[in-house]
């Protein structure tokens, strides 16, 4: 499991590693923090925070050149059936700008607000998969970006004017046998020359634009610090140049989908590279990844958005015009039912991506846990939407674009779409390693407490006080989880028709704070380890975001008779949510989940060996 937001499945000496590097402050509100906690303001989500006229203009001319050069240049099934991109594209897009989109112009780039460059992300992968990886893996954890958030001036200068005219870049964390786990790094950097170089040995795997990157960003472990009197693994963040002597590119990788993009295992033999070349400090580049990633997931989710809308696009236009026992397949129920989930699960998607989107922009709010819950809601949900897509074309959906040209037909590409979209669950976080970080997010501020109290570290008096404090928070705090509150403030513009789920959310954030607190004292230290419980109510967390933005979002569309109709789809998704919502309290405590485990172990002793049988295997 390739695990970039550091092993909470790891050992405890990998926990202790994160829990130094990951940010322990809340400095500034978070919406999605609240919702684990019965908190529910409405003036961080109300009214919904849009892109200006003046971004949006930026983005609008950028977009119709983008759209234009695509259509001209691009022919995504001939990149699948090749695996190449042609360097006239990358060079079109290179003089576009598309490789400067995030970086300021002060430095040669577009200087790109977080929308606008999401929404070309969401536009590139409409078309072409491959190549929206190409753009998102240089500049969303590729080198600009932590350059852009912790590289000195002289970095900078050095640097990013080089992106800016196309250079590529990449992001080097995954080895062969480890994920993201620092514990197990087994690439080190080793300081030389009175610590003024450093000579990088190891592997790195599955490093997106590794084999044509002309820079990276590779992490590696530098020596032990000493932390009350025992040693710590240090991760540090060191900028990689291709001419470097020792650096070698050992295998391009091939997969499932995404046939054009550049992945492979990097070699690095003795790499020379200067103590400059750190970025943030070393033994910080843990820091580094993990706060990186805080607004590098928000690509995700745009370029899960635009393939999403190319599916919902082609399955309607197919249920109005195949037909089936004298009607449009369209006009059935069983059909019927997928293109409504599609449709209101689509705008969810949307209101989710740009309202983090727009929060990345103003600033002012955390979004660690509210750009994790996007990744993770906007990736599964569009991947089951290919799959709905698939299932409404039949045959056609299974078979390829360019086959399907071949004889005649629209070469609608749902097979390929549908192979790119699958990664999307894996890259930057796989869903469970999103659900396991929401948890250790969500319950920080009572870890926060509790460990105020029985840390061996504080002195007596200290620990005393903090119990005290912590007394008194939760004898306000707990009982005020119970008060109905019926007069639960209702945002102004909210359609009258959404009322009732807006305080829906305001009591079910009050039952999930309950239900979060009572698993803590239950489970105690072994909570961590009854991950399906937490699955469960994180999931609960995520759809009550979700209804949030998507409640808010219909009340700024409400005010526009061409988007009216945004009520709609934001009144059909809230109920499916809410279906699912109470399905995921009422298995709270499944019988299985202790079966599943035993089972699950007896299988790897290869006690169901016989279920094997019948098959050519290893």
């Amino acid at each position: 499991m390739n695990n970039k937001d550091g092993g909470i499945l790891g050992s405890l000496e990998a926990l202790e590693i994160v829990e130094s590097a990951r940010q322990d402050a809340w400095e500034h509100p978070s919406f999605g923090l609240g919702l684990y906690h019965g908190k529910v303001v409405s003036s961080l989500i109300f009214p919904f925070l849009a892109q200006s006229e003046a971004d949006k203009k930026i983005g609008d001319a950028f977009l119709a050149q983008l759209a234009s050069f695509l259509k001209t240049n691009l022919d995504a099934d001939q990149v699948d059936k090749t695996g190449e991109v042609p360097a006239s594209v990358i060079q079109g897009l290179a003089a576009l700008g598309c490789f400067g989109m995030k970086i300021p112009k002060e430095y040669g780039g577009l200087g790109f607000s977080q929308i606008n460059y999401n929404r070309a992300i969401e536009l590139i992968a409409s078309h072409c998969g491959s190549t929206a990886v190409w753009l998102s893996a240089h500049q969303s954890i590729g080198v600009p970006q932590p350059l852009k958030m912790f590289g000195t001036e002289e970095q900078k200068k050095k640097y990013l004017p080089r992106f800016s005219k196309g250079a590529i870049s990449a992001f080097a964390l995954t080895e062969p046998d480890v994920g993201s786990d620092p514990a197990n790094m087994a690439t080190t950097a080793t300081p030389v020359e009175g610590g003024d170089f450093f000579l990088i040995n190891g592997k790195k795997l599955w490093c997106t634009n590794g084999p044509v990157a002309d820079v990276l960003v590779v992490m590696a472990r530098t020596p032990d610090q000493v932390v009350r009197g025992k040693p710590r693994k240090r991760i540090t963040a060191f900028i990689v140049e291709k001419g470097m002597e020792g650096f070698e590119v050992e295998h391009r990788c091939d997969f499932m989908g995404l046939k054009g993009i550049q992945n492979g295992l990097l070699r690095f033999k003795n790499v020379r590279v200067p103590k400059e070349n750190i970025i943030l400090g070393e033994g910080k580049g843990l820091k580094l990844a993990l706060a990186t990633l805080n607004t590098g997931r928000l690509t995700l989710p745009a370029g899960s958005l635009g393939g999403s809308k190319r599916c919902l696009q082609i399955a309607k236009k197919w249920s109005r015009e195949r037909v089936q026992w004298g009607q449009p397949v369209g006009q059935h129920e069983a059909v019927a039912s997928k293109l409504g989930w599609m449709s209101a699960h689509l705008f969810a998607m949307e209101s989710i991506t740009w309202l983090a989107s727009a929060w990345a922009d103003k600033g002012g709010q955390d979004i660690r846990i509210e750009a994790a819950m996007a990744k993770l809601f906007c990736t599964e949900g569009a991947w089951k939407l290919v799959d709905e897509t698939v299932q409404i074309r039949g045959g056609r959906g299974y078979e390829t674009g360019p086959s399907l040209a071949g004889r005649g037909e629209p070469n609608w590409p749902v097979e390929r779409m549908f192979r790119d979209a699958r990664i999307n669950l894996i890259i930057e976080g796989t869903s469970e390693i999103m659900r396991l970080f929401l948890a250790r997010e969500a319950i920080d501020p009572h870890l926060q407490k509790v460990l105020a109290v029985l840390s061996p570290r504080n002195p007596l008096p200290a620990r005393m006080k903090a119990a005290v404090k912590a007394g008194l928070s939760y004898a306000v705090w707990y009982p005020l989880l119970w008060v109905p509150r019926p007069f639960f403030g209702i945002p102004a513009g909210l359609p009258p028709k959404l009322h009732k789920h807006w305080r829906y959310i305001g009591r079910t954030s009050r039952r999930l704070a309950r239900t979060l607190f009572h698993q803590m004292i239950l489970n105690q230290e072994k909570l961590q380890k009854r991950q399906m419980l937490l699955f469960r109510l994180v999931d609960v967390g995520v759809e009550l975001f979700a209804m949030s933005a998507t409640l808010s979002n219909a009340a700024r569309l409400a005010a526009d008779t061409k988007t009216a109709n945004a009520a709609e789809l934001a009144d059909l998704f809230c109920e499916q949510a809410r279906t699912r919502i109470k399905i995921s309290f009422e298995n709270l405590h499944l019988p299985e989940d202790a079966d599943n485990w035993r089972v699950s172990q007896d299988l790897l002793k290869d006690q169901y060996l016989w279920l094997e049988d019948g098959i050519i295997g290893d």
